[in-house]
């Protein structure tokens, strides 16, 4: 099986970010990750962040937007923006509360990101939504993730965040049946630990069936880029995604 790609997303060493943003990426690349997720830009226009990355060796792996700069007018300058950095996946980090408060607010919510993914063809690009924990809020017996990803076309990356939707009350066993469910739809995940015992696990450190989901991934999920992201931190952000970044490559030795 070929593995994905590995990339970064620099929401996980925001601050750094914040006081030297090239510095950070220099260190990113130099431990190793071929690729980052933006979670903004720092004021760097498209064409300058592009030859940053050139330079570093990195590759686009996608990027966290607001789904207001999908939509209407802002949806082409959103397009403009992204054609020249090279970023084709457009990734919803979340949604309003009204855009998810009920089943029919879940299908309303599909409905407008298939039109999103519509819109965003002709461009070779693709929208995607990433789960925090209230989408496994359940209606009637089936949760507001399941609505949406049941109701969107296959276009529509499911950015499936492994951390974040067990602290919404999956089981590590029921995070593989979800990959499954959606076939060729993890063009994009998340890889975030979780642990009962340890809110600030690493990969490898906690509950996370690791092995299976790689497996998953290569062979159902049609997973184009693996994408660590750690939020807690029990050592300084960029020493976190290192340390990640190597527990994940060990485990690799295991598949």
């Amino acid at each position: 099986m070929k593995r994905p790609k590995i990339a970064l997303q620099l929401y996980s060493v925001r601050e750094d970010c914040k006081k030297d943003f090239k510095e950070t990426l220099e260190k990113v690349a130099d431990m190793g990750y071929e690729g980052v997720e933006f979670a903004g830009f720092y004021d760097w226009s498209a064409d300058k962040l592009l030859d940053l990355l050139e330079n570093l060796g990195l590759e686009v792996a996608g990027a966290h937007i607001g789904v207001d700069s999908l939509l209407g007018d802002k949806l082409y300058e959103t397009v403009e923006f992204h054609k020249t950095l090279g970023n084709k996946y457009l990734i919803v980090p979340g949604i309003p509360e009204e855009w998810r408060d009920s089943r029919e607010a879940w299908l309303k919510t599909a409905k407008t990101f298939n039109e999103i993914a519509e819109k965003l063809k002709p461009y070779g690009m693709k929208t995607g939504y990433h789960n925090h924990t209230v989408e496994f809020k359940k209606f009637n017996d089936e949760t507001g993730w399941d609505i949406f990803f049941k109701n969107t076309v296959s276009d529509i990356i499911m950015q499936l965040d492994t951390g974040n939707a067990m602290h919404g009350g999956v089981t590590a066993d029921e995070l593989l049946e979800i990959i499954k469910r959606y076939p060729g739809r993890a063009i994009t995940i998340h890889l975030k630990e979780y642990s009962s015992k340890d809110k600030n696990a690493l990969i490898g450190e906690g509950e996370v069936k690791w092995i299976e989901l790689f497996k998953l991934c290569q062979t159902v999920g049609g997973t184009e880029w693996y994408i660590i992201e750690q939020e807690t931190y029990k050592y300084p952000p960029l020493e976190c995604v290192k340390r990640s970044l190597d527990n994940l490559l060990k485990l690799f030795e295991n598949i």
